[in-house]
């Protein structure tokens, strides 16, 4: 029986695993063990947000830019659609998989009528269940590559951008909304 991802040592995706736009992602994460840094981030993150007022998080620090509501739900959807890119890969479905507009996503959401502590905890039970698909994935699996937003990619590389595109938004949080 092949081993599963716990019993691993992890390893970083080589540069041609995925398209060059996101090593913008890839690059922020440190080390290789992606599970700990997904079940760390998991942590962090809903403490960060746990802590902000609702009245924050209806905050835009520019005209025409996302709600702090927003980031969050943008987080959220893209981490469930780069895990059903994983999903796909891993079970060898060969069919390209369509790319997705991420400002129709938070154009469209219900983000901004939710209270935050809903979304807070939406986002906590999106990325427990991108951590349970992974770590059930065989040895085998990380590198197996398929199209997705026509380019190929591996599953390894779509697990260290939902790493990396998380820790890029708390950045902007950071920076653009004054969120720790």
């Amino acid at each position: 029986m092949p081993m599963k991802t716990a019993e691993l040592v992890p390893v970083r995706p080589e540069a041609n695993e995925y398209d060059p736009y996101y090593d913008r992602y890839i690059s922020l994460v440190p080390g290789a063990d992606i599970i700990t840094t997904l079940r760390t981030q998991l942590d962090q993150t809903t403490a960060i947000l746990s802590a902000v007022s609702e009245e924050k998080a209806g905050y835009r620090y520019a005209p025409g830019k996302w709600s702090v509501k927003e980031v969050l739900g943008h987080l959220t959807d893209t981490e469930r659609i780069f895990a059903y890119r994983a999903l796909r890969i891993a079970r060898n479905d060969r069919t390209p998989i369509e790319g997705f507009e991420q400002d129709d996503y938070v154009r469209f959401g219900p983000f901004s009528d939710c209270r935050l502590v809903d979304l807070v905890q939406e986002f906590g039970h999106v990325r427990r269940a991108s951590l349970s698909l992974l770590r059930n994935l065989d040895e085998n699996v990380w590198s197996r590559r398929g199209i997705a937003n026509k380019s190929e990619i591996s599953v390894r590389a779509l697990a260290f951008i939902l790493a990396g595109h998380e820790l890029h938004h708390r950045k902007v949080l950071k920076e653009k909304y004054g969120i720790a």
